[in-house]
């Protein structure tokens, strides 16, 4: 995954406001719930039959994972970090042959992985005294 994936995945988070002034751990969270509103599009999009606009939803969404992946910082836990890598590189091959196949239970998966993983990520938000020591 290049620079682009990330820069492309911000970018399209940045219309959504709250950017500016989210912290890192926010950021992501942005990037999930831009992940989470694609795939919804992306699915009814595939309903309506809908084809170029189901295949740029699930690009877009694509990218945000990569923008995800490329977020993953490697050194600090590499086993779970790699699992969650791992997770992605799936969720994103999952949304291709979902574009391929026009399956909408592969979309069904990748959404229900992905507010899994946001769930959790959510849960762990650091605190605001945690965020105040470490400025």
């Amino acid at each position: 995954m290049g620079f682009g994936y990330g820069a492309g995945a911000y970018q399209q988070i940045r219309s959504h406001g709250g950017v500016e002034s989210a912290d890192p751990h926010g950021l992501i969270t942005l990037l999930m719930d831009g992940a989470l509103e694609r795939l919804i599009k992306a699915r009814a999009h595939m309903m309506r039959g809908e084809v170029a606009a189901k295949g740029e939803a699930i690009g877009r969404c694509i990218e945000i994972i990569g923008g995800l992946r490329d977020s993953l910082d490697l050194k600090v836990d590499p086993v779970n970090t790699g699992r969650l890598d791992s997770l992605y590189e799936y969720m994103s091959r999952r949304l291709l042959q979902a574009n391929l196949r026009d399956d909408a239970s592969l979309i069904d998966e990748v959404s229900k992985l992905l507010q899994q993983v946001r769930d959790s990520w959510v849960q762990i938000a650091p605190s605001a005294t945690q965020r105040a020591a470490s400025a």
